[in-house]
């Protein structure tokens, strides 16, 4: 490495990214434009500046019937989010630790700060069943309804991409590699 190329020396003058303390409290706030954001507390797991993951009991309802899969009290969400991506991928386990599937948000980039982790919701998502066996893409009305598409086209570009790239992952054992989880 050349220290004498700008292109290759880091820039020392950029601040650190915030890092999620293992075992720290932190506000989960995923940012709904033109709805009420949606906050819960959390429990950071790790966090290697790049890839975030956290660990909250289910905050809703006492039972969120989709059709697909049931929420309920008891069960606990991992939550990966990166800092680089434009998804949120949420590992969903009963209470008794028996992997229901993957809820996928399509979101900004997470941003980190001292005990928050904020995330914006651009309303594509995806369910992923424990199996592998059903891969739903979900709420395109909610998208389109958004105005997404035309007030910010290149969010909705990348909102697209990263729930084909989910899409795509799920078929494969890549989502349970890209959450950590070893079947």
């Amino acid at each position: 490495m050349d220290a004498a190329d700008p292109a290759r020396t880091p820039d020392r003058t950029a601040p650190t990214p915030a890092v999620l303390a293992e075992g720290a409290p932190v506000t989960v706030t995923l940012r709904k434009p033109g709805r009420h954001d949606v906050r819960y507390p959390a429990t950071a797991v790790r966090d290697d500046g790049t890839h975030a993951v956290v660990r909250a009991p289910w905050a809703g309802p006492p039972v969120r019937d989709f059709g697909f899969t049931r929420f309920e009290r008891g069960d606990v969400f991992t939550e990966h989010y990166w800092r680089d991506r434009w998804y949120a991928v949420k590992e969903v386990r009963d209470a008794g630790g028996v992997l229901k599937g993957w809820y996928c948000d399509m979101t900004r980039p997470a941003r980190v700060t001292d005990g928050a982790l904020e995330i914006t919701d651009l309303e594509l998502d995806l369910w992923v069943s424990a199996d592998g066996t059903r891969v739903l893409r979900l709420d395109e009305d909610e998208f389109l309804a958004s105005g997404l598409p035309e007030g910010d086209p290149e969010a909705a570009v990348r909102a697209r991409r990263a729930q084909d790239e989910l899409a795509a992952l799920a078929r494969t054992d890549g989502l349970a590699v890209l959450t950590g989880h070893d079947g």
